[in-house]
């Protein structure tokens, strides 16, 4: 595996830069544990997912840049990088990984403000009289 090979996720507002090197299994983001970084284990739990699936648990030591969004949208974010450089490694693991969905990238973004209009949809209360 090329070891700068960056694999991009990203997931509302946030951007996750992946880099899977050989190694134990340590999983660093922004420089920290991610157990640190992301103390909810539910959040822990779905960033260790694809490891799992791809039975790469203590194959690569993943290391994450991640900014924007909020905490979970940077998880799904990360998820989305470590399922596709899993995949640039190992093409094998692409069914099962596509099967639990971790290959889709969610579109889903924040509607915007239009000018007039309290919110993106929200109007002004209609008063007949």
């Amino acid at each position: 595996m090329s070891k700068d090979k960056v694999n991009v996720g990203r997931r509302k507002a946030a951007v996750a830069r992946v880099v899977l090197k050989p190694g134990t299994g340590t999983i660093t983001v922004n420089g920290k544990d991610y157990k640190d970084y992301f103390p909810l284990d539910f959040i822990q739990q779905k960033i260790e997912a694809p490891l799992n699936t791809a039975e790469a648990r203590t194959k690569f030591d993943v290391s994450v840049n991640v900014f924007g969004g909020g905490v979970k949208g940077q998880a799904e974010a990360i998820v989305l990088g470590i399922a596709r450089g899993l995949v640039f490694d190992n093409p094998e693991a692409r069914p099962a990984l596509k099967k639990a969905k971790f290959m889709r990238r969610d579109a889903r973004e924040v509607e915007r403000k239009k000018t007039g209009i309290r919110k993106a949809r929200k109007k002004e209360q209609y008063s007949k009289r």
